[in-house]
């Protein structure tokens, strides 16, 4: 469908079933997940794309007694975040898919690895916060003992055939080959765990305050492959203090050191900016969300931030200092999360500027739940939702967004 300066193509796309379990109330039903992240390199061949899954298949509690029928899981609905995970063998994989023409093929999926050939689970750190906070269980209602597996959230493909996968759990980077082994797993200082490979503790320890579920999310690189560029989904929860912020962080990272080398701040929209959702229900602050993020030229990205129903694609130029390096230390008071719009602009600290490129409350036609996006030419971008990996029915959809112009033109 044509817009004022893109048109929008859905994609042919059939998910693919990866089981159907037996439940009281009917077949669950569990399809490839794709939707988490989507990536391709310039030099890739024509067509070619890189889809990530996250964790794997899990419910809440209340949706598996209510909507699956197991009601021998009753007892566990008052465990504060407690998730079911029918298939905890299913776990993170990079898929592989050839665009041709209007219709996407599978190729393959890489399951991630570690060194010693044991697929990464989605189960939490050891030690982790997740661990607690959300605990897993199986069919049976046996509680799933964290195992170093991961929460894939965002990647991007390189060069040699590799990857770099962002995960909420460590927060983590991880360094994955072209079998989708893990080679290396950067976390915050202070987050520890048994893990293969070994976790490398690089990154500031800021970083493990992010909230639960809401870690490295979006993960773009530059076209030389110097620098890494991860978004927080949301605003770091400090715990002691209280929190009114309304915009998130992201860190401009060295990819071979890991270190730091600046930290911007992304404002959120209000959230009755969001219309669909809006619409849907009653919106706050905590519910917006950066989802996906993509270099489109030298400290330029895309950004995709949303709520659920309602999705924008910016465009944002990461030109200037960014925030002063003291608000990397975790002891800094007051933290860019308790300051606000007024009292950031005293402190000099700027904020990000956005200019709206796509938002879905304009283009009905596009679903909900958008969180990967791939950049195909300077004009052409690939849209996915995440799906969960289908259990409540969803299917994946993927579109085609061409515009009249290059994306990343002069603001």
């Amino acid at each position: 469908m044509s817009r004022n300066g893109f048109t929008i193509t859905q994609l042919v796309w059939r998910d693919r079933v990866l089981d159907e379990i037996a439940m009281p109330r009917g077949a669950l039903r569990v399809t490839l997940g794709l939707g988490s992240g989507l990536t391709r390199r310039p030099r890739d061949q024509p067509g070619r794309l890189w889809a990530l899954g996250d964790r794997g298949p899990n419910l809440k509690i209340s949706q598996a007694v209510e909507d699956c029928g197991l009601d021998h899981l009753q007892g566990l609905a008052g465990v504060e975040g407690a998730k079911l995970m029918p298939r905890p063998d299913i776990g993170p994989t990079i898929t592989e898919l050839s665009l041709i023409g209007d219709e996407l093929r599978f190729v393959r999926t890489l399951p991630l690895r570690a060194p010693s050939g044991r697929t990464i689970s989605g189960l939490p750190l050891p030690g982790g916060g997740e661990a607690a906070m959300e605990p897993a269980y199986d069919l049976n209602g046996n509680l799933l003992a964290p195992d170093g597996g991961a929460d894939t959230e965002g990647v991007v493909a390189l060069a040699d055939g590799g990857f770099w996968v962002a995960d909420e759990y460590g927060p983590s980077l991880m360094r994955i080959d072209p079998h989708g082994v893990v080679t290396a797993r950067w976390v915050p200082e202070g987050v520890t765990g048994d893990c293969d490979p070994p976790l490398s503790a690089i990154l500031p320890a800021i970083g493990a305050r992010r909230r639960l579920n809401r870690g490295f999310e979006a993960l773009a690189i530059s076209a030389d492959e110097t620098w890494l560029y991860v978004a927080f989904q949301s605003p770091l929860d400090h715990g002691d203090v209280r929190a009114c912020s309304r915009h998130a962080r992201i860190w401009k990272i060295d990819a071979t050191s890991g270190a730091v080398a600046a930290q911007y701040v992304y404002p959120f929209d209000t959230p009755s900016s969001f219309a669909r959702d809006r619409a849907a229900g009653e919106v706050q602050p905590r519910d917006l969300k950066i989802s996906e993020a993509v270099c489109v030229g030298p400290d330029r990205l895309l950004v995709l931030e949303r709520i659920s129903q309602t999705s924008k694609l910016y465009l944002v130029d990461l030109a200037g200092p960014g925030a002063p390096p003291h608000h990397l230390d975790a002891e800094t008071r007051p933290t860019l999360e308790e300051l606000r719009p007024e009292e950031m602009a005293e402190a000099g600290i700027p904020f990000l500027t956005k200019v709206l490129l796509l938002s879905t409350d304009d283009t009905p036609e596009i679903t909900a739940d958008l969180e990967g996006v791939a950049l195909m030419s300077d004009r052409e971008l690939i849209l996915v939702n995440d799906n969960d990996f289908g259990i409540e029915g969803v299917e994946t959809r993927f579109y085609r967004v061409t515009f009249e112009r290059p994306i990343a033109g002069e603001p």
